[in-house]
C-alpha cells in the first residue's frame, strides 16, 4: 500500500473520490473521477450488498443518504467507504472493525439527540413531557 500515501489517494486513483465541483461557496453535483473501471464496478457491487445488511455502519449509511442522494450516489458512498477501510486494513494491518448501525445516531451525544427529537415533534404539534430514570442512563 506504499504506493498510495492516503486512502484518499487510493480513491482518487480508483475513481470512487466525490467530486469537486464548486460554484458561489455552493457544492454542485458532479460525475465521478475516471478511474479503475473493474475496481468501480466490484466496489459498486459491493456497496449494493453491504446496503441490504441490517445492523452495520454501512447499511446505516446508505439509508441515511438514500432520501437526500439517491440510490445510485449513496451505493457510491458507500463503495467509497468500502475503499477507504480496505486501504486502512491493509496499510495498518489490523482487522476490519465495523462502527455499528448506531453510529451515526449517537456520535451526536444522547443529550443533542434528544433535544433534536422533541423539538421535531414540538414542530409536529405533539406535546411531549420526558421524566429522566437515572437507572437506564
Amino acid at each position: 500500500m506504499s504506493r498510495f500515501a492516503t486512502a484518499g489517494h487510493l480513491a482518487s486513483w480508483a475513481g470512487m473520490c466525490p467530486g469537486n465541483n464548486e460554484s458561489a461557496g455552493k457544492r454542485l453535483h458532479s460525475r465521478t473521477r475516471h478511474g479503475d473501471t473493474w475496481l468501480k464496478t466490484a466496489l459498486f457491487l459491493a456497496g449494493i450488498a453491504a446496503a441490504r445488511t441490517k445492523g452495520t455502519y454501512l447499511g446505516a449509511q446508505y439509508r441515511r443518504l438514500v432520501p437526500h442522494r439517491g440510490g445510485k450516489r449513496a451505493t457510491v458512498a458507500v463503495g467509497h467507504s468500502i475503499l477507504k477501510a480496505a486501504w486502512h486494513m491493509l496499510h495498518d494491518l489490523v482487522p476490519y472493525q465495523d462502527l455499528g448501525a448506531d453510529y451515526f445516531t449517537n456520535r451526536l451525544g444522547k443529550e443533542r439527540q434528544t433535544r433534536r427529537l422533541l423539538a421535531q415533534l414540538a414542530a409536529l404539534g405533539v406535546q411531549v413531557s420526558l421524566d429522566s430514570n437515572p437507572a437506564t442512563t
